[in-house]
């Protein structure tokens, strides 16, 4: 069947700020621009992904690592990337904010 979506568990570590990462943390509900490959130049990407990131606990603050839920928009053929060990990269605009892995594919 269908969906519009596609959610996964993936574990999220933010940089810190003194390693370019945001000055603030982030709530459940969190949209960032998701990027799985880049061109030869690491400051452009491909392509980037809406994913919404939620979590149980209040904040994940920059330099910290959290188990999190990860739900995508199902579109231009992002399920080729959604492999259990796969590393993508948050951004904010041009600006990496951290990274996460993906532990486990939800059905």
């Amino acid at each position: 069947m269908f969906s519009n979506f596609l959610e996964i568990r993936a574990k999220l570590t933010l940089y810190p700020t003194h390693k370019g990462g945001r000055k603030t943390g982030i709530k459940t509900g969190y949209r960032p621009n998701h990027v799985f490959e880049y061109k030869e130049n690491p400051l452009v990407f491909i392509t980037s992904y809406i994913g919404q990131i939620d979590f149980n606990k209040d904040m994940i603050l920059p330099g910290e690592t959290a188990n999190v839920m990860v739900k995508f928009l199902n579109h231009n053929n992002i399920e080729s990337f959604l492999k259990k060990g796969r590393v993508w990269w948050i951004h904010e605009g041009e600006n990496t904010l951290g990274e996460a892995e993906v532990l486990e594919i939800i059905d």
